[in-house]
């Protein structure tokens, strides 16, 4: 079995039986690329069938001389669901892995923004200019439903469910999920759509696209980090930002608000809760306040 044959069978299983997106995909893939080249560059003459775990560790090695540990250890766990498929699929009994770990790493908290900086960022959007309500309203969208960057920029009117109060959000993997929206949000979304989006002209195949480019197409996730890191500058703001910000802000502003984990997870779109529980560390002082309220033993 030739490496290039490998990875084109690994990828159309991690997109039919695992269901990921094409962007979770070619990361995957882009890890079993690496390896491959440093194969070929050291005239290492293995298969993926016959590599052994002394061929890894040297490959490991060679990396870790220019990765940070992060990196590293994102690069040891899609090689490991790399020959755990191959394993899957009966091509060999053991992985070259196996006894491989992953470098120790610290668990990096999320940025967050506070509820003065968000504002301070909407209100420093130029509504002026034609793209000024559509900023508005992309922004007021990632904070008010803590939607993904890519989430956002797929978002339909289709999937707009405004009498109900809710939005359908396509997710990692194709997987949908309702996510309710409040009147403020819905307000802005409406303003853009009613006074702006009408006056575009609207490329084929982009009609049912909500957030557009001028041009009539959809946007890019770069514009978006684009457009958010320009606010940041305009305010004099310190924080490395990015769209991602604004949904852990989100998460985090509901929990110091007294909402529940499980309700969060189910918003955020999060298959389980441990990755939700990331945003219990950011305010500690929370925890103590729930424990105070709500625990039995509490002094009355």
């Amino acid at each position: 079995m030739k490496w290039e044959h490998a990875l084109t069978d690994y990828k159309l299983y991690l997109k039919i039986e695992r269901g990921l997106s094409q962007n979770s995909i070619d990361s995957y893939a882009l890890d079993i690329k690496k390896i491959i080249t440093y194969l070929e560059e050291n005239s290492i003459n293995v298969t993926p069938i016959t590599i052994t775990d002394q061929e890894v560790k040297e490959f490991i090695y060679t990396i870790s001389k220019v990765l940070n540990k992060r990196s590293q250890s994102r690069i040891i766990s899609g090689l490991k669901s790399f020959f755990n498929y191959l394993i899957f699929e009966d091509y060999i009994e053991k992985s070259p892995l196996e006894l491989i770990e992953s470098p120790k790493i610290g668990r990096k908290l999320p940025d967050t923004l506070t509820e003065n900086e968000i504002d301070d960022l909407i209100s420093a959007i130029d509504l002026w200019k034609p793209e000024g309500e559509r900023n508005r309203a992309m922004l007021e969208t990632l904070y008010g439903c803590g939607l993904r960057v890519s989430e956002l920029v797929q978002l339909k009117l289709s999937d707009l469910f405004f009498e109900e109060g809710f939005i359908k959000v396509t997710g990692k993997g194709d997987k949908q999920r309702f996510v309710p929206i409040l009147d403020t949000t819905m307000k802005y979304i409406n303003i853009y759509r009613k006074e702006k989006r009408v006056h575009l002209n609207i490329k084929p195949g982009f009609e049912d696209t909500l957030f557009l480019n001028r041009r009539g197409r959809q946007l890019t996730r770069a514009m978006i980090f684009t457009i958010i890191k320009q606010l940041a500058t305009k305010i004099d703001l310190k924080k490395n930002i990015s769209p991602h910000t604004f949904r852990h802000s989100f998460a985090t502003h509901l929990l110091e608000n007294n909402a529940d984990l499980r309700s969060i997870q189910l918003m955020l779109g999060h298959e389980s809760i441990t990755t939700t529980e990331i945003y219990v560390h950011l305010d500690r002082s929370h925890l103590t306040k729930v424990i105070e309220k709500y625990h039995p033993r509490k002094e009355f």
